[in-house]
């Protein structure tokens, strides 16, 4: 998981490098925080789509009747 102090200096990072003013030192940090970000997006996205429940043209029309959220779980206030 990356922090908020990890992308803020991504972000210094960046700045640097638009400024010409980056640093062989500071140019592998950026690589490494860079990966760590999207290694960050890549295991939230993962875990979002385990989450996807695939229901029949039936289940949906059932949830649908019975006026549950389509996802199945009966506390959600959300639509889909």
């Amino acid at each position: 998981m990356i922090t908020k102090e990890q992308i803020k200096r991504i972000n210094e990072l960046y700045k640097k490098q638009v400024e010409g003013t980056l640093t062989e030192e500071e140019k592998e940090e950026q690589a490494y925080l860079r990966r760590l970000y999207v290694d960050s997006v890549k295991e939230s996205l993962k875990a979002q789509l385990d989450n996807i429940k695939i229901v029949t043209l039936e289940e949906y029309e059932k949830l649908q009747k019975e006026n549950k959220c389509t996802c199945g779980h009966e506390h959600c206030q959300h639509k889909h």
